[in-house]
């Protein structure tokens, strides 16, 4: 027979099992626990996901359907929402080109006055900025027919002004497609002032056209704020 030893640590033993058995009960029920609450979180979400996603299927068949009842109200609907597209992208085009086209002015303009600043440092002489060549015969406006070619309402007032002030006779044409008007105002004048940023293409060209066949004399101004160089003119012939 086992000793009174054997049975002691037997009995010990066997507690020990024990209770190692019960803390494996315990640590596999917090599992299943766990596992059974995570169950139901994916359970809940998923039913939220469905319901939003049979929300968001109804809500795109009933857009359908008022987008067909639109098209059957509307006629050439699809191809109209197309054309304004395209025009809103011209015009998005168109504004970028402008853009270019400024900057490009600005760079010309300020690579002409860093040249004439060049040639009036070689010179030893002021010279006009705004207008480079043309300046010295804008200076007698007295008795002269003196026509101005733009659409800027500013520019136009302020060359008038000067015009008068200096004793000429001011004339005027919006720079429009009228060729016979244009061409009839060009051979009555003895100075053209041409505003090359506020007049259509064919104007420019029959300005500049007319000018060089009759040996006219032409101010070709890209900003109306070079118009400002007449007031030189305005001056002089003040005092003479």
């Amino acid at each position: 027979m086992p000793s009174s030893q054997d049975l002691f640590s037997l009995q010990r033993e066997h507690a020990a099992l024990l209770a190692a058995y019960g803390q494996a009960q315990n640590h596999c029920s917090r599992l299943l626990g766990e596992q059974a609450a995570r169950i139901a979180r994916l359970e809940a979400e998923l039913m939220r996901q469905r319901a939003a996603f049979v929300v968001a299927q109804t809500a795109l068949a009933w857009e359908r359907e008022d987008r067909a009842a639109l098209e059957r109200a509307i006629p050439g609907l699809p191809r109209r929402m197309a054309l304004a597209r395209r025009v809103q992208q011209l015009m998005e085009r168109v504004q970028q080109l402008m853009r270019e086209r400024l900057s490009w002015q600005d760079w010309a303009a300020s690579h002409r006055l860093h040249q004439e600043a060049r040639m009036r440092a070689r010179a030893h002489r002021p010279a006009p900025a705004a207008v480079p060549a043309a300046a010295p015969a804008v200076m007698a406006l007295k008795s002269k027919s003196v026509l101005c070619v733009g659409a800027d309402d500013m520019a136009l007032m302020l060359t008038r002004k000067v015009v008068e002030m200096a004793g000429g006779r001011y004339l005027a044409h919006t720079g429009e497609s009228d060729g016979e008007a244009l061409e009839a105002s060009l051979v009555a004048a003895d100075l053209v002032i041409c505003q090359t940023g506020c007049v259509s293409h064919g104007a420019y060209w029959r300005v500049r056209d007319h000018c060089a066949r009759t040996g006219k004399q032409c101010v070709l101004v890209d900003k109306p704020e070079a118009l400002s160089a007449l007031h030189l003119g305005t001056a002089e012939a003040a005092t003479r």
